[in-house]
């Protein structure tokens, strides 16, 4: 089992840089972005200092609860676009 997990967009990004990292690290692809800011309403919160509001992109359920569970067993992750 690696111990850090590395997020990335591409899964062609992520062979190529679990290459060079080593056996210590697993790099997982996210197939793109996961979330998104809502488009039927302001997407940010200006009265609490401009905090986004963010919604999952539908169907990237499967993708965030595989990227869930890598997180949960690695020591530490990392998250890189």
């Amino acid at each position: 089992m690696a111990d850090y997990l590395v997020i990335v967009e591409s899964p062609a990004k992520a062979k190529t840089i679990e290459k060079y990292l080593g056996k210590k690290y697993q790099v997982k692809a996210s197939m793109g972005h996961v979330r998104d800011l809502p488009k039927s309403q302001m997407g940010v919160d200006f009265e609490h200092n401009f905090e986004p509001k963010y919604i999952t992109i539908r169907g990237k359920g499967p993708v965030l609860k595989e990227l869930k569970q890598a997180a949960k067993k690695a020591k530490k992750s990392l998250s890189r676009s």
